[in-house]
Order: structure tokens, then sequence, then C-alpha cells
């Protein structure tokens, strides 16, 4: 059973910007001369249960109090931060996965989510509905279990 990571996504105020900055990294990293950019999110410490996480595991993302979002994982590799700082890189796929927004409060770092506690993924019109609906109307909702 695959185990998955959960993330706070700072600074991001919906799918949409999410998909918009990671765009344009790789584009950053295409102009830089990478044959095949990847997505990848640096973290300081290296998850220890490697193996489960790549049986299908994903990095589920906070946007504004909500889980929203999942990508899949396909790799833990070694990196380095802008300053030369050693940490983990979650290889991520270029694929953004709506889920039922489930509210979350803000933690530090990355957490193990179990399988049984993630939510589950939006159908594609549904996913597409819920895009369309105003971030506020979305938390209120949420919160009161209507989605």
């Amino acid at each position: 059973m695959p185990l998955h990571l959960i993330k706070l996504c700072v600074g991001c105020d919906s799918i949409e910007d999410l998909a918009a900055w990671q765009a344009e990294r790789l584009r950053a990293r295409r102009r830089a001369g990478e044959r095949k950019p990847r997505l990848y999110h640096r973290t300081f410490q290296t998850p220890k249960r490697r193996a489960e996480l790549l049986d299908g595991g994903s990095l589920y993302l906070v946007i504004k109090g909500l889980v929203q979002v999942r990508q899949p994982l396909l790799d833990l590799a070694e990196g380095s931060k802008d300053d030369g700082t050693p940490c983990c890189l979650l290889i991520l796929a270029n694929a953004l996965v709506p889920v039922r927004p489930t509210p979350r409060r803000a933690f530090q770092g990355w957490r193990y989510l179990n399988p049984d506690e993630a939510p589950a993924d939006l159908k594609q019109r549904a996913a597409h509905d819920l895009v369309a609906m105003p971030p506020k109307l979305k938390k209120q909702l949420a919160e009161l279990g209507l989605l």
C-alpha cells in the first residue's frame, strides 16, 4: 500500500497558480539547457520510508488551508539548495490531480499521510467545477463538510 506526503503550498492561491508556477519553472530549466527538465520540491529532511512512498505515493498540497491537489512522486534524490546546502529532492510527475478539498491546519515541513487519510481524487467534471469556485466559498463549504 503506498504512503503519501503532505506539505503546505505557501504563496500559492489556487491550483491554477501552482500549475502556472510549475510551467514557468519547467520553461526556465529548458532555457537553461536542461534536455528533460523535471519538477521537484527541495526539502531539508529526507523521508526514511522511501520504498513505501515510491510504491504509488503522492505529494498532497495544502493550499489556503485546504488539501486541494496531489502530484505523484516519481523519485527521491539527493540535491543541494542554491547556497550549496544538501537537501532531498522530491521528484514529481507533471500531473496535478485535484482532490476533494479537505481542511488542514498549518504545520511545518512535510508529514507522512496514510492512504486511508488521503482525500479522494475528484472526477474530471467535479474538478473543473471546483476549480472555478471562488477560494473563500470552497473553504467554507469544505469546513461545513459539504465538499
